[in-house]
């Protein structure tokens, strides 16, 4: 009997947890995430950095994590109040979820073509450098785009609302709807743009250590002409320090990104994959638990990287950053 009731004190206890979570937590991530994209957006789009390729895959990916932050996020916060109208509208559960899954789609790969584009134009391949340009990266963003929205096309005929015996009352109707969905998830939105972005990173950094050896080699004959190229010696290293500073800002959110979103798309998996086998109310309030922290810290990483960037962007973020707060002061005093 008394194993009975401590049985059922932890289950009431890891439930209400979970609604503490969600209740509380998401106020201070949907701050943080609303005003640190909307300001990564605004610096990343100034002059001196959205001529460059990778700045623009930036902008794209914070405006894909300011959407996912706003759609998803808002009926996280209502579900620790027992409000959330997507367990029981169903438009409103299929259109949320949509559009949840397509932008967190559309962000992450938005940081591999920004690693690519990192890659290319570290390259010693004079080919592999020239594509690295704005118009490539305008074609890569279409590309995604379209692209996220046709790979979560199955959640608009599979979700459903008002479901019972399920973690969630909005989700997939049926065993074969909840695989291809969450897989599609785990493998597509999740896994695979994290190894593709851990892969470019690496091939990044091996040819900046090239590079480097290449400059060392040629310090000596360049000294000649330091005075005929002065003026574009400075711009190339200003262009080399941006970019260095651009590199270092994507390794650590690939990182970070890795550490935040790898344990949602797991869980989902594991919790499609074991939804047909009998559950017993304690296995599944730790898994109602376990979701409810990896899905906020999922939420976290949409919310990070313009804290990301002024922390590791040094001068180049930073004076963009405190420059357009002092052009926005400016105008205030002046009107």
């Amino acid at each position: 009997m008394s194993s009975s009731n401590a049985t059922a004190d932890l289950i009431a206890s890891l439930n209400n947890a979970s609604n503490t979570l969600n209740r509380y937590i998401p106020i201070f991530i949907y701050i943080f995430g609303i005003i640190g994209n909307f300001l990564n957006v605004l610096v990343l789009s100034q002059r001196t950095l959205r001529s460059n390729p990778s700045a623009a895959f930036f902008v794209i990916s914070s405006i894909a994590g300011l959407i996912a932050i706003l759609s998803g996020l808002t009926s996280r916060m209502m579900a620790g109040y027992a409000v959330d109208l997507t367990n029981t509208v169903n438009w409103i559960c299929i259109l949320r979820n949509y559009i949840l899954y397509t932008v967190r789609t559309v962000a992450l790969w938005m940081i591999v073509f920004a690693a690519i584009d990192r890659c290319f134009s570290s390259s010693a391949n004079v080919n592999l450098r020239q594509m690295s340009n704005m118009k490539n990266a305008k074609r890569s963003i279409v590309f995604v785009f379209v692209f996220s929205c046709f790979v979560n096309a199955p959640i608009i005929f599979c979700y459903e609302a008002n479901l019972t015996g399920l973690i969630r009352g909005c989700y997939g109707s049926t065993f074969a709807c909840r695989l291809i969905t969450d897989l599609t998830y785990a493998v597509v939105t999740t896994l695979l743009p994290l190894l593709l972005m851990i892969i470019f990173g690496l091939l990044t950094i091996k040819n900046v250590h090239h590079t480097r050896s290449r400059i060392q080699d040629v310090t000596m004959l360049s000294m000649s002409y330091q005075n005929k190229n002065t003026l574009t010696d400075v711009a190339r290293q200003q262009i080399r320090k941006r970019d260095r500073y651009l590199l270092k800002m994507l390794l650590i959110q690939v990182t970070l990104l890795c550490l935040f979103t790898c344990g949602h798309a797991i869980q989902k998996a594991y919790s499609t994959i074991t939804s047909n086998s009998p559950t017993p109310p304690l296995q599944s309030a730790i898994e109602n638990f376990s979701l409810t922290i990896f899905t906020l810290l999922n939420f976290t990483a949409s919310g990070m990287p313009f804290y990301i960037y002024t922390l590791t962007g040094r001068t180049m973020f930073r004076n963009t950053l405190f420059n357009l707060i002092k052009a926005t002061v400016r105008k205030i005093l002046c009107q």
